[in-house]
């Protein structure tokens, strides 16, 4: 069972075009078990098949750390039928990339997650049309209003297609955000790490994290200038199957958050 869910879970490849081809044409493997537990062990929980411990790509338990999780987590597993679609467990996907990526390079990950600050999403607007300028400003205002507000970090807004550098202090006080979030804490820094690329903004990331937005609300301010162009030049499909994608995994995220909450109060 090993070799079969290190197949099934395999890091995407890095070639762009080997990922669409197999993307087109996935090899699903059939649902082989009958049962699936939550079994808690050594303070965390494990995920069973029949009895038995997933193992993730890199050959460790698939365990996690409170029972809320492990539920939503068996929850998926048992919501395959005929054949295990990975595609569809965007939760068992950031499961392994946490335990397999983010437990050996925490510092890293929170320093990928600092590197949004200076070039941030909300930072940089439209010179135009009036329409789409209201529409960034309406999204992402109240984004840098609630971050000089909660975390006292004054960041800058531009219209001039040139990069600005942030103030240091509002820099510090989103990198101290960031690691009173999440630091010390693997599975909250991965969600936060996933919501932060998925975003593109590690301030829509921290605000949806403190419950300054909603889930919704995050998703749609990321996508501002996307959903402008589609409301103009008709709809892309394609795009659109790629971005429901994209907000699975951003509810996946947003699970592991809140299903650690309270392990951490």
């Amino acid at each position: 069972m090993r070799d079969l869910f290190e197949e099934i879970f395999a890091s995407n490849p890095l070639d762009p075009t080997e990922a669409a081809r197999r993307a087109m044409r996935p090899q699903l493997r059939r649902r082989f078990y009958q049962r699936v537990d939550a079994d808690p062990a050594q303070g965390e929980f494990r995920i069973l098949l029949d009895g038995r411990p997933i193992k993730t790509p890199a050959r460790r338990v698939l365990a996690v750390p409170t029972e809320a999780l492990a539920q939503v987590l068996a929850g998926e597993w048992r919501e395959q039928r005929a054949v295990i679609d990975p595609g569809k467990m965007p939760l068992t996907r950031l499961a392994n990339t946490i335990i397999d990526g983010v437990s050996e390079r925490a510092a890293a990950v929170a320093a990928d997650i600092e590197q949004y600050l200076a070039s941030d999403l909300v930072f940089y607007r439209a010179e135009g049309p009036p329409g789409l300028v209201a529409r960034q400003a309406a999204a992402w205002d109240p984004v840098l209003a609630w971050a000089e507000r909660a975390l006292g970090a004054r960041f800058v807004a531009t219209s001039a297609m040139v990069f600005v550098t942030q103030p240091a202090a509002a820099l510090a006080a989103g990198r101290a955000a960031i690691v009173q979030n999440a630091l010390g804490d693997n599975w909250r820094l991965g969600a936060l790490h996933a919501i932060t690329t998925l975003t593109g903004s590690a301030l829509i990331a921290l605000a949806l994290v403190h419950g300054a937005l909603s889930l919704e609300q995050a998703w749609a301010a990321a996508h501002v200038d996307e959903d402008w162009n589609m409301e103009r030049w008709g709809r892309d499909e394609l795009a659109l199957d790629r971005r429901a994608s994209r907000f699975a995994e951003l509810e996946a995220a947003a699970t592991v958050l809140q299903t650690t909450e309270a392990a951490r109060a």
